[in-house]
């Protein structure tokens, strides 16, 4: 894997070779610049291994997967893309502005100081979908997307979800950023620290302990089985800043208040909580980043029609946890979406 910053301008909107292997391709989308300069985000697709047929005339049904990823990362859960694609979900994935593949050189790592700024990135993706599907199976096809999101974007998705009702068949959550670990009373003493530091410099970066001991889980350096490039996904993170922070807790505070997402939502979490500083072997079989029992709470504020799916041993991403648990995630998720045709 190169570092992805070189390459094709944001202008493109041709489809090129992808570093997840021979049936990933990816595409830049051109978005507004902000006071940092130009700005994009990325979309990767899965190919099937035969193409889809359309019937002349008519619309092709077609239910399509979106990913979302969480922060200071970016997509690369390509066995998770190739079993879903090959179960007859075309998948797709966005690496949001400033994230992995879309992230410059001159940009400030993963930051914004409004959570609905992503509206724009999550609309050209769609478009993007669209328009390949159209390509592909003909002009009247009109895809149903169902947004599968982990972490931060899971907390992404759940709002902008919430500000469009009528644009998604399902919302899946693999471990939503749904609340502060902790409680609501923590985030309310965080939300008035963040906020005179916000609104004087929402760049400045706040001191908080590293807490390795995830990312130690699942790299192939330490002892997981994943490859991440060091810029995309540090062992430290992105530094924490203000501005971003206190976006953050504003997300939390509106789950807390109640959504009414009208789409079904499924919400996928390990059976337990284990949030230390040093790696431990129990880090290898639960959530090291949420409290998924005060997450499972928090989803019952998403909506009306809300599944909370548990997985014993599963880690924070539960599509990068051990195969037998992941397996089994996949499966589920299968046929929740077969559940909800077009």
């Amino acid at each position: 894997m190169n570092g992805g910053h070189t390459g094709p301008e944001t202008t493109t909107a041709l489809w090129s070779a992808d570093f997840l292997g021979p049936r990933f391709k990816q595409r830049l989308l051109a978005l507004e610049p902000d006071d940092e300069g130009e700005v994009c985000a990325t979309l990767v697709r899965c190919a099937q291994h035969a193409p889809r047929q359309g019937t002349a005339g008519q619309r092709a049904a077609v239910n399509v997967v979106l990913y979302v990823h969480g922060w200071a990362d970016y997509f690369l859960q390509a066995e998770a893309a190739e079993y879903l694609t090959d179960a007859g979900f075309p998948f797709y994935a966005v690496d949001l502005r400033k994230f992995g593949r879309s992230l410059r050189p001159w940009q400030t790592p993963g930051f914004t100081d409004d959570l609905a700024v992503y509206d724009e990135d999550l609309a050209a993706a769609i478009s993007a979908i669209r328009e390949d599907l159209a390509e592909e199976l003909g002009p009247d096809v009109k895809p149903t997307v169902h947004l599968l999101a982990h972490s931060l974007g899971g907390l992404i998705a759940a709002l902008w979800a919430d500000r469009h009702p009528e644009a998604l068949g399902t919302l899946i959550l693999n471990a939503p950023w749904l609340e502060l670990q902790g409680s609501s009373i923590i985030r309310t003493i965080a939300m008035h620290l963040v906020d005179p530091l916000s609104r004087a410099d929402p760049r400045r970066p706040l001191w908080l302990p590293e807490m390795p001991g995830y990312w130690q889980s699942v790299s192939s350096e330490a002892h997981g089985e994943w490859h991440f490039d060091p810029l995309w996904r540090p062992k430290a993170s992105f530094p924490i800043r203000a501005g971003w922070a206190k976006a953050v807790l504003a997300g939390h505070a509106a789950v807390e208040r109640r959504l009414d997402i009208k789409a079904p939502a499924l919400v996928m979490l390990s059976d337990r909580t284990h949030i230390q500083v040093d790696w431990s072997a129990e880090l290898m079989a639960a959530d090291a980043v949420i409290d998924v029992e005060e997450t499972a709470n928090r989803a019952l504020r998403l909506g009306r029609r809300v599944a909370v799916f548990r997985y014993p041993g599963a880690i924070h991403d539960v599509f990068l946890s051990r195969h037998g648990v992941r397996e089994e995630a996949y499966r589920d998720l299968a046929a929740w979406l077969r559940g909800y045709p077009d």
